[in-house]
């Protein structure tokens, strides 16, 4: 099946991952007769320039999804458990951006570079992960060919679109603020984000982690296949617009070199190897902006760990770490022949 013909709902249109997902099917011509933009009510009636034409945005609810082969699902947390199962019972595909299925166990949670096998066993939803999981574990699958990983610790740098558009925007109104000795307004974060890093990314746990944290612990094992995987992270929101950054350390049970981390990452699809610091040749959040692949560089021996390796990398959030692991996720179904669950065979 060609995946053109088929009907594609973007729910969430008008965030900033709906966007991206649009640019990305325009990019692929998918027909806009075979698009749906929805969003919340208070979006219905909007118009989304889209391939020389427009889409109006309906209102998401469990009726729209009629007809609708694909649902891709960038909102709340409420908005996929409320709609997911709706959709599921409509005969359609659910491909959901947040976090409400991610680690349940009927739900494949892909990174179709790594572990894209396990689309062949949803039962009508299937999960991407968080967009700092995505990078991190193709990063992590490649060098654990060279030798098996036994620790790793990131730090990572955080987009503020990772929140979304309105953290996007509050961003840009704070700096102006700031630039013009105005009185600057918080809202999106709990401190001002213009000029400042805030090391919290979602609320903190009981254990001193937060939720952002235990999601990049819980994803990698269960996308890397590796429940015993051993990963601490700290996460911070930094004041970007586009590309999340992470300061990575692998350990390994066996020496690996530089050199062969870089090989092996040089031929690891989705990832490009940025790597000549003397000539100040690094990933950055601005060069990573727009590009499809992971940038990874900075690759060195870590001199504080027998056996490790440091590296850093930058990845668009909002294209393979999120709407374009969606459209990739589609690709994989359809490669493998199982866009509807075992079992069924029509639409309810």
């Amino acid at each position: 099946m060609n995946s053109s013909e088929l009907t594609i709902a973007i729910v969430g249109a008008t965030g900033a991952v709906g966007r991206v997902a649009l640019d990305l099917l325009e990019e692929r011509r998918h027909p806009a007769a075979n698009i749906v933009a929805m969003a919340s009510s208070r979006s219905a009636g909007k118009r989304l320039p889209y391939a020389g034409t427009e889409l109006t945005v309906i209102e998401a609810k469990p009726d729209a999804f009629h007809g609708v082969d694909v649902a891709f699902i960038s909102a709340s947390s409420e908005v996929s458990k409320r709609l997911a199962p709706e959709a599921v019972k409509r005969g359609s595909l659910v491909i959901d951006d947040g976090s409400a299925f991610r680690m349940e166990d009927a739900v494949p949670l892909v990174v179709p570079e790594v572990n894209g096998a396990d689309v062949a066993w949803h039962s009508g939803i299937i999960s991407i992960p968080n967009c700092t999981t995505t990078p991190l574990v193709m990063v992590l699958d490649a060098l654990r060919s060279i030798s098996p990983i036994t620790a790793v610790t990131v730090a990572t740098y955080q987009a503020v679109t990772g929140t979304g558009a309105a953290a996007d925007l509050e961003l840009m109104t704070q700096s102006h603020a700031v630039l013009d000795d105005r009185d600057v307004v918080v809202d999106q974060y709990p401190h001002q984000i213009a000029f400042n890093v805030l090391p919290q990314v979602d609320d903190f746990l009981s254990n001193g982690y937060t939720k952002e944290e235990e999601k990049m612990l819980n994803e990698s094992r269960k996308i890397l296949h590796d429940p015993a995987l051993r990963l601490a992270s700290t996460c911070v929101r930094v004041p970007v617009r586009v590309s999340h950054s992470e300061a990575v350390t692998v350990e390994f049970q066996n020496p690996v070199s530089p050199g062969e981390a870089r090989s092996v990452l040089d031929r690891a699809k989705g990832v490009i190897v940025v790597d000549d610091p003397h000539n100040s040749v690094y990933p950055m959040p601005l060069s990573a902006a727009g590009r499809d692949e992971v940038h990874v560089g900075r690759i060195r021996e870590d001199i504080a760990h027998d056996n490790g390796l440091s590296l850093w990398l930058s990845c668009d959030n909002l294209r393979k770490g999120a709407a374009l692991n969606a459209l990739q996720i589609l690709d994989e179904v359809l490669k493998r022949d199982c866009l509807k669950p075992a079992g069924l065979t029509a639409r309810i």
